[in-house]
């Protein structure tokens, strides 16, 4: 569906060549007295695309482009859908990989199936040349996604919401 309303669906079979697919079940207890409520780190995911769907116990939150933390409501029959680093790069910054964290309040476990979809590790990430445009100039050159993930696991870039650009930005203007 993204690739078709991008106007990209003649990559649906390149996109499926490209990825591997995890399922994980994640469980998230809550906090015990003089622990933090952090059941998950912020980061953004590095695959194409995350699909998360959870049991309906809150904790899931997104930062908007502000800096501002929300809480995503997850009803029984709903799924999340989030971009990764490398679904970023491929698009041009068409679409934004969503920095999320688990925040644990109550007194109940939160369990969540996630769906990942990843890069095969010697996969060559490069975007369509027809989604470059003047509005969306090229921001990465085409990089691998083994490599890159390599680099986003070295102690100084765990925690850098620009380690892609730094890795492989064409410029670092407009971050």
């Amino acid at each position: 569906m993204i690739l078709e309303s991008l106007n990209l669906e003649k990559y649906m079979d390149e996109h499926m060549e490209l990825a591997s697919y995890l399922v994980r079940v994640m469980k998230y207890r809550p906090h015990m007295k003089d622990e933090s409520n952090m059941g998950l780190l912020s980061h953004a995911d590095k695959n194409i695309l995350t699909i998360l769907q959870s049991n309906e116990v809150e904790g899931l939150e997104v930062q908007n482009k502000d800096g501002e933390w929300f809480e995503v409501k997850f009803s029984a029959n709903s799924c999340v859908v989030m971009v990764g680093e490398a679904f970023k790069a491929w698009t041009i910054r068409r679409l934004h990989a969503a920095t999320h964290r688990v925040v644990m309040k109550g007194d109940k476990d939160r369990f969540s199936i996630g769906l990942f979809s990843v890069p095969k590790w010697n996969s060559i990430i490069k975007a369509p040349e027809e989604v470059v445009d003047e509005e969306h100039p090229l921001f990465f050159k085409p990089f691998d996604f083994g490599e890159v993930f390599k680099f986003f696991t070295r102690e100084e870039n765990i925690n850098d919401k620009f380690a892609l650009e730094k890795y492989c930005g064409v410029s670092t203007e407009n971050l």
